[in-house]
């Protein structure tokens, strides 16, 4: 696997799965919208899906998921903006773990592409 791909499939990976904890701990134990949790953790369930496709390579997972990821992004920015306190930080840690996502499943995309032509 080239170098740049390869960073590039792992820090995908390595997002995609900090972005499905951060979701599960954030509505759960950290900040949840209810005492003992909230229903607004089922967030993470599409993620969830994607990940046994990031994990294998799958381009068209990588495709979708990163699609995908925008909702996250949209959350994560409408909640930076209306929230404060530990909230306001998650959420933008939310929006930083969503563009790393996006960018890098973009980039792996793109070098996948380019090594089978």
């Amino acid at each position: 696997m080239h170098n740049t791909k390869k960073y590039c499939y792992l820090i995908s990976c390595g997002s995609a799965i900090a972005i499905i904890l951060l979701g599960l701990f954030w509505e759960l134990i950290l900040a949840p919208l209810r005492p003992n949790g909230s229903w607004l953790v089922l967030k993470i369930i599409p993620m969830l899906f994607a990940l046994r496709g990031l994990i294998r390579g799958d381009s068209y997972t990588f495709q979708w998921a990163s699609m995908l990821s925008m909702l996250y992004l949209a959350e994560g920015v409408v909640r930076s903006l209306t929230e404060e306190g530990l909230n306001m930080g998650l959420a933008i840690t939310e929006i930083i773990f969503t563009c790393i996502f996006f960018l890098s499943s973009i980039l792996y995309v793109r070098n996948l592409k380019q090594n089978n032509e």
